[in-house]
């Protein structure tokens, strides 16, 4: 079976969410949409702190856990205590979808490469 013929079911499509902000009514939405996002965001809780960095964690109606940026120790938010999320961090993984990478294997391919490898992109 040659890998090139098979038929490539489409991949899920990301929402572009950098740079986006969300206030009280779309709360519920902007922590689900936050908790999917693959870069940082900035969360504003209801006494005015700002606390940035990646939620990998959340407990639908209770609470989110986040990495804060530059701080070692993970944190637990409760959902009632936030007032605000803005996605402020660069989406690590936008543009890098299945389907872009077929294109570029294709193109490489019929470029005459030979030994085409699947290599990650640097973060920074």
């Amino acid at each position: 079976m040659n890998p090139d013929d098979l038929e490539v079911a489409p991949g899920f499509a990301h929402e572009n969410l950098e740079g986006r902000i969300y206030e009280s009514e779309d709360l519920r939405e902007a922590l689900e949409k936050a908790f999917d996002y693959r870069g940082d965001v900035t969360l504003t809780l209801r006494d005015g702190e700002r606390v940035e960095g990646y939620i990998f964690d959340r407990r639908p109606d209770s609470a989110i856990r986040l990495i804060p940026k530059g701080e070692p120790t993970r944190r637990t938010i409760a959902w009632h205590e936030i007032s605000g999320v803005a996605f402020t961090g660069r989406d690590t993984a936008a543009g890098k979808s299945w389907e872009a990478w077929m294109k570029k294997y294709h193109e490489k391919k019929q470029a005459g490469e030979t030994n085409i490898q699947l290599t990650p992109e640097s973060l920074d």
